[in-house]
């Protein structure tokens, strides 16, 4: 069985020069993917743009209505942090709906994987730590009232805490939110998810490992979703320049294994995300990003 990639070209939206956002990742990413024979192209499914109407099941209509159209105020632009325009709007739609047809593919074949998303910084009313619209829970929604699935689980190992979607679905027993996250980064308010697990600073990869370890079992065991959204952010790699913790690519790549193997080996489909990653090397960095495709070909091939 093939793993199914999701990526279409307008991941890639030209920022300003000099802009810390690494936009052009996505591109990197896709391509490195292709040279590495990781993915074929036959294996690639471009997404369509998620409409208003999906997108307002978790936001505000009228905070979808104003970024769309380039009315948010200065502040609130200035808190998304990512300048304003119609090609963005796009892009952003856009990674909506591939995180939704990423949700779709997994339930289908087990594992899929986006080669974006992870917005988890976006609250219904406002965006965030450049997250514009929440595509993970947009995608739970959008699955849930489709009724492909009852219960989902939401396994977010950004560096972050997923504060965005932990206050989205704080009151909502039929998505549970785990996030295991530095406990001294953005954002310095925490939200509070079903489970949060803070990491200390500076924390390497077999002591990360172990504490994955310890809660991701239990977790599915509680909840037994019918699909799990994994946000496999590499921001905790010790080079990230937003991070403070200390995995190494091994410690990435093992990480990967962990969760899809814990997953798949039970029975329960995922759909990767890629999360957050930021490094001046964009080489390096797609190379981890690329580590949750790397490891879902192969549980693919064990389990699917």
């Amino acid at each position: 069985m093939s793993l199914p990639i999701v990526y279409h070209p307008d991941y890639v939206t030209p920022l300003p020069e000099g802009h810390r956002f690494p936009m052009s990742k996505f591109q990197q990413l896709y391509e490195l993917l292709l040279t590495d024979d990781v993915v074929q192209e036959s294996q690639v499914c471009q997404p369509d743009r998620a409409p208003s109407e999906w997108i307002e099941q978790v936001h505000t209509p009228d905070y979808v209505r104003a970024y769309c159209q380039g009315t948010l105020d200065s502040k609130a632009q200035r808190r998304i942090g990512l300048p304003w325009s119609p090609a963005l709007v796009n892009r952003t739609c856009v990674a909506v709906g591939g995180t939704i047809l990423t949700a779709q593919l997994a339930l289908q074949h087990g594992i899929a994987c986006n080669t974006a998303g992870g917005t988890h910084h976006a609250f219904p009313s406002y965006g965030s730590g450049f997250c514009i619209f929440n595509d993970l829970a947009i995608a739970a929604r959008v699955l849930q009232q489709r009724g492909l699935v009852q219960k989902i689980l939401i396994v977010d190992l950004d560096v972050h805490q997923g504060d965005g979607t932990a206050y989205i679905f704080q009151a909502d027993p039929s998505v549970f939110t785990f996030s295991l996250h530095c406990e001294v980064n953005f954002p310095s308010t925490k939200q509070q998810s079903d489970l949060d697990v803070p990491l200390p600073e500076g924390m390497e990869d077999e002591a990360y490992l172990q504490t994955l370890a310890t809660y991701l079992p239990d977790v599915l065991t509680q909840v037994k979703p019918d699909l799990v959204l994994y946000d496999a952010g590499v921001d905790p790699h010790g080079g990230d320049r937003l991070g403070k913790l200390a995995l190494s690519d091994t410690g990435l790549f093992r990480r990967e294994m962990q969760v899809l193997t814990t997953c798949l080996s039970q029975g329960y489909p995922v759909a990767c995300v890629i999360g957050g990653g930021y490094a001046d090397d964009l080489k390096a960095l797609a190379y981890r990003h690329s580590l949750v495709h790397r490891a879902a070909g192969e549980v693919l091939r064990l389990y699917g």
